[in-house]
């Protein structure tokens, strides 16, 4: 799960975080009651959306030479005139894609007068099982092409989370942003804080681009995104409540009612498999023959009927589905009973694309025998390879 940058910097806040005044705003109204509640005379507006390079981005609505989604203004005039050009147009950014995304609110904040700029993030590092800080001394909106162009300007630091954060780890972010004196006081505390804060409330991810050193100096976190793993968000109702529903995708909002692990992808093969591996599995062997998966769909160990006849109306909401593969490993689940589901939603949804089915496990032949019976036209296979030839050839045949 995501928030937005000014839902994270308020959780950061927390937790001693240094962080310019800012005020989110909803209305053109809005934004210039906060331009004057904060002291000015420079303000930054910008724009809220679920998605990186704002400052790049430009608006659909707005032509290619206006300004992108992150602007300082000068004045409360300049606040309202900039606020009345985001509200409500699209923003397309280099991670919105070419639909870009609406922009719903606004964040006002006090403008910093910057002497440099760092960048700072931190991931959990599936391959060692450790938190990975990450940093650099360019920090800014050119961090892609730094990675790229000049990975030996990146440091990264592990720490077990067993450990946890050390005296030695804040010493190591300081050194790497080549820091002194204060300032590298000021870098110990401000990794230890955020560390702290990424263990607490259970983050897949925090980036602070950037980490800005003040004509003043300080370190403030001038930027920020944020997201969680959404198996530990039980456990923070506070931070589910920050949920921005307009932000994502309809059909995965609709896949999470059911807990079906739901995202849409760009092919034209739509996927129904229990188990992330197996589902992986079956994208890559769509590609193998030629096309490619238009979502990754995990329906679990333990799907129902009704689980099942909501995971085909998901998958055939996206227009760009031309055919569907299902492909069951029956252990917890039951072939057959996969296979009712399957007949169910067949018949409710009126389908109409080619449907391959491959089954095995439990109950595979009662499973077979339901949809040879079912009247449907539905293409049994009797492998995960002949599944996905078949699914292309009906596709192929079909158009």
């Amino acid at each position: 799960m995501n928030i937005h940058e000014y839902q994270a910097k308020e959780l950061l806040a927390k937790f001693g975080v240094g962080i310019p005044a800012g005020i989110p705003a909803l209305t053109v109204e809005e934004a210039v009651a906060a331009a004057k509640r904060l002291p000015g005379p420079l303000y930054v507006v910008k724009a809220q959306i679920h998605a990186g390079g704002r400052g790049k981005g430009k608006f659909k609505e707005l032509g290619p030479d206006a300004k992108g989604g992150v602007r300082l203004a000068k004045s409360i005039d300049e606040v309202e005139a900039f606020a009345k050009e985001m509200l409500g147009n699209t923003l397309v950014t280099i991670q919105t894609g070419e639909a870009g995304k609406q922009v719903n609110r606004l964040y006002v904040t006090d403008g910093v007068d910057i002497a440099k700029e760092y960048y700072l993030s931190m991931v959990v590092d599936r391959a060692t099982g450790r938190v990975a800080l990450i940093v650099s001394t360019e920090g800014g909106m050119d961090i892609e092409e730094v990675a790229h162009s000049t990975p030996e300007k990146i440091t990264t630091i592990v720490i077990d989370p067993a450990e946890g954060f050390m005296p030695h780890h804040g010493r190591a972010v300081a050194f790497a942003l080549k820091l002194k004196g204060d300032l590298n006081k000021q870098a110990q505390v401000i990794s230890k804080q955020l560390y702290e804060a990424f263990v607490a409330l259970d983050c897949a991810m925090l980036e602070i681009n950037p980490l800005v050193e003040t004509a003043d100096g300080n370190l403030l976190v001038l930027d920020t995104k944020m997201s969680f793993d959404s198996n530990a968000l039980y456990r923070h109702p506070d931070v589910v409540a920050l949920r921005d529903e307009t932000e994502e995708d309809p059909a995965e909002i609709e896949a999470s009612k059911y807990d079906l692990a739901y995202i849409k992808l760009d092919g034209d093969i739509g996927c129904m498999v229990n188990g992330a591996g197996l589902a992986m599995a079956t994208m890559d062997i769509i590609k193998l023959n030629g096309m490619f998966p238009a979502n990754f769909l995990d329906v679990g160990g333990g799907a129902t009927t009704e689980k099942v006849t909501a995971a085909f109306k998901i998958i055939l909401s996206d227009p760009a589905v031309k055919g569907i593969l299902v492909n069951i490993f029956g252990g917890i689940m039951k072939c057959d009973v996969i296979a009712e589901g399957i007949i169910a939603a067949a018949k409710e949804v009126n389908l109409s694309v080619p449907l391959v089915v491959r089954l095995e496990g439990t109950n595979v032949e009662l499973g077979k025998e339901l949809m040879a019976k079912s009247g449907l036209p539905i293409v049994s296979a009797d492998n995960l390879g002949d599944a996905a030839a078949k699914i292309v050839a009906e596709v192929k045949k079909a158009a």
